[in-house]
């Protein structure tokens, strides 16, 4: 299988200029330096690149949205706060490829007029951020970031911006109220970012996979990285599965892979050779599925059709023998504490869905207490800002409807089956 991002991430020295330069780097910069603006986009459009991130916007698109009067100053902003629980994937480009992720913004920020790039990082990601900070450095004195790029007359300065901690922040209106100094929460849209964004210019907000991409493409065409792909997903993409599987880990597989074998092929199985009960796919706010449902391609369309998403690419495996009550509980406490507060379905309603399925979890649930948890999902979907409402809702809805039983028996005897002790 061909590789787009980790063919060299086995070697140390690749996060440094000089390896990086030896394995080919920077050529693509060259390349699109000397290519017409718009046939770099339209490469990008051809490529069926779609974000990485968990909307899965297709990124030429995007791009496309900015206002064509180049008047106002323009920016890009790396979306680098994957907060997302299960998604780990843009940590381990930053980490062993950075300079995949500098060339791919020089090229996008050319492609676009853009000036100023913002990597906007995970407060908690510091050795990630310096290990940034060190390539940005290094590109700079290389001639491959600042003034007079590669003598092509175009200049470019990118920042490292480290968040304080926010899951709210990986979204893209959030992020660009923090990066300006302001509380992190939602902006209603419109305006879109494209119009009014960071400082009040026209931004492009990229996830750190969807732009590192973006070297390959231009290097190698953007219809040979469609195909590598499926109808409307090009690329590889990089998935990371944790939970109870033999090899956890990174794994860089063709858009439309087969979810069974990511899990059976390429993560090694179940761990301790149990039975597979559950998986997330796509990262903590994704619909749950069952064993039954996971010979599905992992790609946007496919992964919709059953009700579920390919989001972030954090497959989380839950084993048999696992409480699907108590795993609910984690997720419902972490949604509640993430939630900004801006909007009163999303600041209660997390904080009421945590209360219900930790007392269904404690032994003290109610009878019609499982209805209540979906007639407050039902209050929240819809009718907030930003996602996050809906993020949490999606989880509990779907852990409802598939394992209804394990939530009936915890209130009928009230206890845990599973022998959770609080």
């Amino acid at each position: 299988m061909e590789r787009v991002l980790t063919t060299h991430f086995a070697d140390d020295r690749y996060r440094h200029v000089d390896a990086y330069v030896e394995t080919g780097g920077y050529s693509a910069l060259r390349k699109a330096l000397g290519m017409p603006k718009e046939e770099i986009v339209a490469e990008v459009r051809k490529a069926n690149l779609r974000g990485r991130g968990g909307a899965g916007f297709p990124a030429g698109v995007k791009w496309g949205f900015l206002p064509k009067d180049l008047s106002r100053p323009r920016v890009l902003v790396v979306n680098a706060d994957e907060g997302e629980p299960g998604t780990f994937k843009d940590r381990l480009i930053m980490s062993r490829g950075p300079h995949l992720l500098v060339e791919g913004i020089a090229i996008s920020s050319f492609a676009m007029t853009i000036h100023v790039c913002y990597i906007y990082i995970r407060g908690e990601f510091v050795r990630e951020a310096k290990i940034l900070e060190e390539a940005i450095g290094e590109a700079h004195a290389k001639g491959f970031l600042g003034k007079n790029i590669l003598g092509s007359g175009f200049d470019l300065d990118v920042y490292v911006h480290r968040g304080a901690g926010a899951y709210i922040c990986g979204e893209e209106t959030s992020l660009i109220n923090s990066l300006e100094g302001k509380r992190g929460w939602p902006r209603n849209k419109p305006p879109f970012p494209a119009a009014i964004g960071a400082f009040g210019l026209p931004t492009i907000v990229n996830n750190v996979e969807t732009i590192s991409d973006v070297p390959w493409i231009v290097a190698n065409g953007g219809e040979r990285f469609a195909a590598m792909g499926v109808e409307k997903n090009g690329g590889t993409r990089l998935i990371g599965v944790s939970g109870a599987v033999n090899r956890p880990g990174v794994y860089e597989l063709p858009a439309g892979v087969n979810l069974r074998d990511i899990i059976y092929e390429h993560a090694g199985g179940i761990k301790d050779g149990k039975e597979l009960k559950a998986v997330i796919p796509g990262g903590s706010s994704t619909p749950v599925l069952r064993p039954g449902e996971i010979d599905v391609a992992y790609d946007i369309e496919s992964m919709a059709r059953i009700g579920s998403a390919s989001g972030s690419g954090g497959v989380i495996v839950i084993p048999e023998g696992a409480c699907m009550v108590r795993a609910l509980m984690v997720l419902m406490n972490f949604y509640s504490h993430e939630s900004c507060g801006q909007c009163t379905p999303c600041r209660e309603g997390t904080g009421w869905l945590a209360k219900i399925v930790r007392r269904i979890e404690e032994g003290k649930g109610l009878e019609g207490d499982v209805e209540l948890i979906l007639d407050v999902c039902d209050n929240m979907m819809g009718r907030t800002i930003c996602p996050l409402s809906e993020a949490a809702v999606m989880p509990a809805q779907s852990f409802v409807w598939k394992f209804r039983e394990e939530f009936d028996r915890h209130i009928k005897d009230q206890k845990c089956p599973y022998g959770n002790k609080f």
